[in-house]
């Protein structure tokens, strides 16, 4: 009972009420996958609620386990490269029966712990040059086998959170100064090497927003139209046109944001943001009142998780970023992701009810 009432039932309600509007778009349009993502969403209750009462900090104190998990997140996407299944261009996915599951979901979970670790060890060296080539170590391996999918949504958050963890670390500025030429090269040599001719034609597209409108950019045109056609109040449910009559591709993952403003309203896409960032503002809270290092990081780890996938997809909707296909967290359809996310607001709760908090 005392863990059940150290819980942040808070952080858990706004999780809650993101996943019911995002069932809410689904049942809209897309009946059949409303189901599933339900039976995700009852996966993800349980799981928040299981997590709580295990013993994490005995189990991430022995750095061994923490590799071991980290490697065998390398060997899925090893066996992406082998046996996966391509779906949008994209061989990002491990198919097991009718069972599809994306191993660099779960590679970004292992990430936050490995580097959670690893900064946690070394604290006060944290500002040499061999402790951030170190962390790059952890960082190299999975970025390549994601680049080769190719997936540069997922690259993207990957370098995301291992750039923020090393500014929430104390990396000093003459380091950024000097890793500045490095990712000025490594953009060059992934925008050349790396990227499919679908994905430089998207990112130029951004660039100039209003040409192509049937081809590269008609994804985000028709996410602005869904959008500016809802009012303060939107259509109503059932009555979104966009997502209804086909016309917003990817409406239930990429742009499902633009597919609930359109039927609920702009007010509710402002309240639905508001939601979210209190989610953000209750990890930091956690972040804050724990007073070991390891379960700051993590949650450094888990806000970055969160934050850029949230900027990128409302960026994509909203056409103020390029599309790679990267999901709104707790909205979007999807159970690789969305248990993911579970695992860590899980590990979360748990760090929320430990000894090591005030």
């Amino acid at each position: 009972m005392d863990i059940l009432k150290k819980i942040d039932w808070r952080l858990n309600i706004a999780i809650f009420i993101i996943m019911s509007l995002g069932l809410i778009t689904l049942s809209s349009g897309f009946l059949e996958l409303f189901y599933q993502q339900l039976v995700w969403m009852i996966l993800g209750i349980f799981i928040l609620l299981f997590i709580p009462f295990l013993n994490l900090r005995h189990f991430f104190s022995y750095r061994w386990i923490i590799l071991l998990i980290f490697f065998f997140s390398i060997v899925l996407l090893i066996l992406v490269q082998i046996f996966g299944v391509t779906v949008s261009g994209s061989r990002s996915w491990l198919g097991i029966g009718s069972f599809g599951f994306q191993p660099s979901e779960l590679a970004k979970l292992t990430l936050i712990l490995v580097l959670a670790s690893f900064f946690s060890r070394r604290h006060v060296g944290i500002k040499k040059i061999e402790t951030i080539l170190g962390s790059f170590f952890y960082l190299i391996f999975p970025i390549f086998l994601i680049l080769l999918e190719p997936d540069v949504g997922a690259a993207l958050i990957f370098f995301g959170i291992w750039f923020g963890f090393l500014l929430g670390s104390g990396m000093p500025l003459k380091y950024l100064l000097l890793a500045f030429p490095f990712i000025l090269v490594l953009s060059l040599l992934i925008w050349n090497f790396g990227f499919e001719d679908y994905q430089r034609a998207r990112i130029l597209g951004f660039l100039s927003p209003w040409e192509d409108p049937l081809g590269v950019n008609y994804n985000v045109i028709q996410s602005k139209i869904a959008i500016g056609s809802a009012g303060l109040f939107g259509k109503g449910f059932g009555q979104g046109t966009q997502v209804n009559l086909g016309f917003l591709p990817v409406a239930h993952t990429d742009f499902i944001f633009a597919a609930f403003v359109e039927e609920w309203g702009i007010l509710a896409g402002i309240i639905l943001i508001f939601i979210f960032s209190y989610i953000i503002f209750r990890i930091c809270k956690i972040a804050i009142r724990s007073h070991n290092n390891f379960n700051k990081l993590f949650c450094l780890g888990a806000v970055l998780f969160f934050f850029f996938q949230f900027i990128i997809n409302i960026g994509s909707t909203l056409g103020l970023t390029p599309v790679i296909g990267v999901v709104f967290p707790f909205l979007s359809y999807g159970g690789s992701n969305f248990l993911t996310s579970f695992l860590i607001i899980g590990i979360i709760q748990n760090i929320a009810v430990s000894k090591e908090i005030s």
